[in-house]
């Protein structure tokens, strides 16, 4: 079967086509994002295999299934890019990689809360032009602080686990609380409310679904302790970007690690260096020296590639083979 695949980066060819030695599959690779107005790049096509910001909207999803494609790879774990009715509609299964390297992300949000509280973006920016001052570079203690995790999958637990050695008192808000855990670490699941009231650092983790979609938002941010701290490596419209500024102007928010954002489709991925940003709010963020922007790139280790080339290709090959599809996602556990 013939495989095209979307939003490609010469680093996914690379780790693919080391991977794909294994399974022998015929692979083509596009850079250009999936849209409904580039949809013949998947002509003869079988199989389509997109990333986060390719999109598979109703009728995009439609015009694959008329020129016969049979089954839609994500090469990522969420799957809000991706109209799950429409491809159902169309008889076309969608499958993920639900884990690619928890540690991956995980490791990354500590990443940035320690370059957050410790000012070291602007440290190292200041010592490069001979700037040696610490002034302006005061941090705090993580030991002792509370840190609230909304979501407790598999990328929070090792989040939860680490923060744990550094002494924090750990707060946690998921719809589905596992107890177990929170008993061997030492975590207390709370209320939405009284996490946002308790935490010093809140980090997000949570799918993107329709309740979880702006959970960062001009309410919820007034409920926070002065000077919270935001860590984002899930998805970008967990956060409302307008709310957040407003947070960030008046001191509500006391700083932001960002690794995606709400509109990154048109930026994060591609060096757009040589134009003018015309995007207000992400440039606005960007303003801010208390705010951490990086380019969706939590999950960006060598284990992770070759974790997602693995699982996209099994999938693929298990599609082939008309085995049972064991990443699918379905309607019914995808609300």
């Amino acid at each position: 079967m013939k495989i095209v695949f979307f939003g490609t980066q010469p680093y996914d060819k690379e780790s693919f086509n080391r991977i794909n030695q294994k399974f022998g599959l015929e692979i083509f690779y596009h850079r250009s994002h999936l849209n409904n107005r580039n949809v013949s790049l998947a002509e003869g096509a079988d199989i389509v295999c997109i990333f986060v910001n390719d999109t598979a909207d109703a009728h995009t999803i439609g015009k694959l299934s008329e020129i016969g494609v049979k089954l839609i790879a994500l090469r990522c774990s969420g799957f809000n890019n991706i109209d799950l009715n429409a491809a159902a509609r169309y008889g076309i299964p969608v499958v993920r990689v639900p884990a690619y390297s928890p540690h991956a992300v995980a490791e990354y949000a500590v990443a940035l809360i320690l370059s957050l509280n410790r000012k070291i973006h602007r440290a190292y920016w200041r010592t490069r032009d001979g700037n040696f001052s610490l002034q302006g570079l005061l941090g705090f203690d993580l030991f002792g602080r509370s840190a609230g995790i909304i979501g407790t999958g598999k990328i929070a637990k090792v989040l939860i686990h680490i923060l744990k050695g550094f002494g924090m008192k750990l707060l946690a808000y998921d719809p589905y609380p596992d107890y177990a855990f929170a008993r061997e670490e030492g975590m207390e699941y709370v209320s939405l409310e009284e996490l946002y009231r308790h935490s010093d650092i809140i980090s997000l983790h949570c799918p993107l679904t329709e309740d979880t979609r702006y959970i960062i938002n001009t309410d919820s941010i007034r409920q926070m302790k002065p000077g919270v701290m935001i860590i984002n490596t899930g998805r970008g419209q967990l956060i409302h970007t307008e709310s957040l500024i407003e947070g960030l102007k008046n001191k509500q928010i006391g700083s932001a690690g960002l690794d995606v954002y709400e509109e990154e489709a048109d930026y994060f991925y591609e060096d757009t260096s040589d134009r003018i940003m015309n995007d207000d709010l992400l440039a606005r963020l960007l303003s801010f020296n208390n705010v951490i922007v990086t380019s969706h790139q939590a999950f960006f280790t060598r284990e992770a590639l070759d974790n997602i080339a693995r699982t996209t290709l099994q999938n693929i090959r298990d599609f082939i083979d008309q085995k049972t599809l064991v990443n699918e996602v379905k309607l019914d556990n995808a609300q």
